[in-house]
């Protein structure tokens, strides 16, 4: 580790410590977001069907979500195995492990492409499309399918980019095609006349870009790894130290997948096409907020692991208390914004009536308990950094498995719609308590470890 960066992981002030960590994580989150955000904007303001093409892209959701969890697999196994081997010094290794990542990228996801393009209708008839929308999700999908390999190459390749430790670059990266996508999807939406098919070519064009930006990287010498045709052969002992770190990651997408599934099929029984759009728009707002969450998480990692592996706890618990204080204040804006403006804010993605009408009551009680959001995501996320990831893993899976699943399932034959809006508050508080509960068990531990060493020193001076 860098002589200046352990320093400053050791001594300087935990809050300006951990802003100068979070900021470019949050911007990358954020922007990363933008990618479906943009679009859902975009295609909200089709005149005349712009409602019913953003039901389509909410009925895409599950399948871009599954595609996502094996971009996970592979780019977040396969950065942090890098990781490890560059911090024991072996090059080789590491440039190994990159080769057979890059295939593994290549191979999985030209596989994911055809059985989407051979499946796709009947997976989102099978969510819930109605005849009046499965061919807006069609037209979105087979285009996101054919660019999925450029999207995940970008994807994977920008963590192993990280893993060298040019967060900077991947960063650009990210800014690079969200940017190009903002820029493209207005052109070929509504100045070419493509509507949703128009919104998704811009997006595959600017995942196109993002993947030649990360190649060129690779290619024009200035990383310390390189790409060899040589490491493409792959070595069951490389996949398997892949897969076993990027499984986690891959799980927690594979139960979003699934979680959105249930929600989509749910909101088309029970509220039909205008309800599915409502929650598309939902869950773009809450991106929205969550996101740079997120970027907070990524910023305190680093800190909290390396001061829990230092055994200075004092600034283990800092670190975690100014984490939950950034991310509670970001979610209580958010609640207030979305309580204050509701119509304003689905307003902003859609003009239907009926919509927002649906949109702002769903808005408002889905996410009432985004104040105590924030709390939860960062305590998952301290468990994961003190090395304690299965409580992570459990933690992470108690809002979406063993609350809002269930919640889902059941609410909705009581109450129908309003049964799904209330799920999502339900799920947060639980998970919440669930894990303040964790939490205020793993802060006493510290407290006792923090006291011993106190008494320790002291008894070193009396002697």
């Amino acid at each position: 580790m860098d002589k200046d960066r352990e320093k400053r992981l050791a001594g300087e002030d935990i809050k300006k410590l951990l802003i100068s960590f979070s900021i470019p994580s949050m911007v990358g989150m954020l922007v990363n977001a933008l990618y479906n955000i943009v679009d859902r904007v975009f295609i909200g303001k089709i005149p005349e069907t712009g409602n019913l093409a953003i039901t389509g892209i909410g009925l895409t959701f599950p399948i871009v979500t599954i595609l996502l969890a094996f971009a996970m697999l592979v780019g977040v196994g396969a950065g942090a195995t890098v990781s490890i081997r560059l911090g024991q010094k072996k090059k080789d290794e590491a440039e190994e492990i990159l080769g057979n990542a890059f295939f593994l990228m290549i191979v999985i996801n030209i596989s994911l492409t055809i059985l989407g393009l051979i499946f796709a209708e009947p997976i989102l008839r099978g969510l819930g499309a109605s005849e009046k929308t499965v061919g807006y999700a069609l037209s979105y999908i087979r285009i996101i399918l054919l660019g999925n390999v450029f999207n995940n190459v970008a994807f994977g390749l920008n963590n192993l980019i990280r893993a060298e430790g040019n967060p900077k670059i991947s960063m650009y990266t990210m800014l690079f095609g969200a940017g190009l996508n903002t820029i493209l999807d207005p052109i070929f939406i509504f100045v070419f006349g493509m509507g949703i098919e128009g919104a998704a070519i811009a997006t595959v064009i600017s995942q196109i870009g993002s993947a030649i930006w990360t190649l060129m990287y690779y290619f024009r010498g200035n990383s310390m790894l390189k790409i060899k045709k040589e490491n493409f052969k792959l070595k069951s002992h490389i996949v398997k130290s892949i897969f076993a770190i990027g499984i986690s990651p891959f799980a927690m997408q594979l139960v979003a997948s699934v979680v959105s599934a249930i929600s989509n099929r749910a909101l088309s029984t029970y509220g039909g096409d205008t309800a599915v759009g409502a929650m598309t728009v939902i869950s773009s707002v809450s991106m929205i907020f969550l996101m740079p969450i997120f970027g907070i998480n990524q910023g305190a990692q680093p800190i909290i692991g390396y001061n829990y592996g230092a055994k200075n706890y004092k600034r283990v618990k800092d670190t975690l208390k100014y984490a939950i204080i950034g991310a509670s204040s970001i979610c209580i804006l958010g609640f207030l914004a979305i309580q204050l403006f509701p119509e304003a804010i689905i307003k902003f993605f859609n003009n239907d009536a009926e919509l927002i009408k649906v949109g702002t009551k769903g808005l408002k009680t889905y996410l009432f308990m985004l104040p105590i959001v924030g709390l939860q995501i960062v305590s998952s996320n301290f468990f994961q950094c003190i090395g304690k990831a299965k409580k992570s893993i459990f933690l992470s899976m108690t809002r979406q498995v063993i609350f809002l699943i269930p919640l889902l399932l059941v609410l909705p034959k009581f109450m129908e719609l309003n049964g799904i809006w209330v799920a999502g508050p339900i799920a947060d508080f639980l998970a919440s308590l669930v894990t303040v509960l964790f939490l205020i068990y793993e802060i006493r531990r510290l407290n006792d470890k923090h006291n011993q060493q106190i008494e320790k020193v002291a008894i070193g001076r009396v002697d």
